[in-house]
């Protein structure tokens, strides 16, 4: 799936992951204080998880490949008052962003990519975050029946695809909250520290 393929989703409407609120896994994670620091929403679409880690007070980046996802996430934190930079990039080259954050926030950003991509999204966060900032990704999991929508990911593949300069710490169960008739799918929630 391309840059362009997100955007014309935005473009079309509200797509079924952009649920108007955060990921709720997420949100108990910016509670509960495991995402400190500078923190980058790699993937963000319309900002919910950005914005509501900034309302607690931390320093956020969003990053999109859609223009349209940002320009939309830019008017949320303009009429919520929230101080958040969003901006239209690629988290496969975060070069302008080397060393920037303590913590990357990833909510089903790494599912969307194939084998070559996923290499090097794990070479761009290693090298956007700090000597041992962490990285929070929510993935789709291989327990999700069906075919439809993105790339199920396995423990197995999580584990290899960060297999060097990365330490894993966990990874849980979640869901993702989605607007489809199913409300919510299961996924796998790894936190990692870079090395």
């Amino acid at each position: 799936m391309g840059d362009s393929f997100f955007q014309s989703v935005y473009l079309e409407g509200t797509p079924p992951w952009d649920i108007g609120r955060p990921q709720p896994d997420l949100a108990r994670l910016v509670d509960a204080g495991a995402i400190t620091g500078e923190v980058l929403d790699a993937g963000c679409g319309t900002g919910e998880n950005a914005l509501y880690a900034a309302s607690l007070g931390l320093e956020v980046t969003g990053i999109d490949a859609a223009p349209a996802a940002i320009e939309v996430a830019r008017r949320k934190a303009d009429s919520r008052g929230i101080a958040v930079t969003f901006a239209v990039g690629d988290v496969l080259d975060l070069g302008a962003y080397a060393g920037g954050f303590d913590s990357i926030i990833d909510c089903g950003c790494f599912h969307v990519f194939d084998d070559t991509d996923r290499e090097r999204y794990v070479r761009a966060a290693h090298l956007a975050l700090r000597a041992h900032g962490r990285l929070f990704l929510m993935c789709f999991s291989d327990q999700v029946p069906g075919d439809s929508g993105p790339r199920r990911v396995s423990q197995a593949e999580l584990r290899d695809a960060f297999r060097d300069g990365w330490r894993f710490d966990a990874i849980t169960d979640a869901r993702f909250e989605v607007t489809r008739e199913e409300g919510s799918v299961h996924a796998w929630l790894a936190f990692l520290t870079r090395l």
